[in-house]
């Protein structure tokens, strides 16, 4: 594997390999953590596609990243799911999805599961976006507290402290059954 610094150096140059690699390398982090925040694979590959676009761009008028080439990307990836988000309806159908088919489970134990997992999406819904964007930091990709709090631009004390939050808040609406 190539070094990143030369790797992002080469694509600052917009050289074409180099920019290949760092889609291979990059696009599957940044689709699972759109696909978490969306729910829905069409639509984190169509937001994927346009992080890289808008990182094509931003090469291309020397607007780029400035420290850290993996936080700038998950920022974009932030943006992207938040402008979604406000184009929707405010209380958008979710149909069952493509994962109930042909799984071999028990059907009401997939029918179940397929209901607890749009609870919580629509629970996480009712979030602040900061709460949203770090659970889907801290629990979606695993990443540290320090880690989110570099992709956030914040302390890490504050990301803890959000986190805390969201999750309290979590436990508030769906105790509570709030949805």
């Amino acid at each position: 594997m190539t070094d990143e610094r030369s790797l992002l150096g080469r694509a600052r140059e917009y050289e074409p390999e180099a920019l290949a690699e760092l889609y291979d390398r990059y696009a599957p982090k940044m689709y699972s953590y759109i696909y978490r925040r969306v729910g829905d694979a069409m639509l984190a590959e169509d937001l994927t596609g346009e992080l890289f676009v808008r990182v094509l761009r931003s090469i291309r008028g020397d607007k780029a990243w400035r420290a850290s080439f993996s936080a700038w990307l998950y920022r974009i990836a932030h943006n992207l799911v938040v402008d979604h988000y406000r184009r929707l309806p405010p209380e958008p159908d979710n149909p069952l999805d493509d994962s109930l088919e042909g799984t071999g489970d028990d059907p009401a134990a997939v029918v179940e599961g397929a209901a607890q997992g749009e609870r919580l999406r629509a629970a996480t819904r009712r979030l602040t976006p900061e709460q949203q964007e770090v659970l889907a930091l801290r629990f979606g990709e695993g990443l540290s507290a320090a880690e989110s709090a570099r992709i956030m631009n914040k302390s890490t004390g504050a990301v803890e402290a959000l986190q805390h939050r969201a999750v309290a808040s979590l436990r508030r609406i769906l105790g509570g059954e709030e949805l």
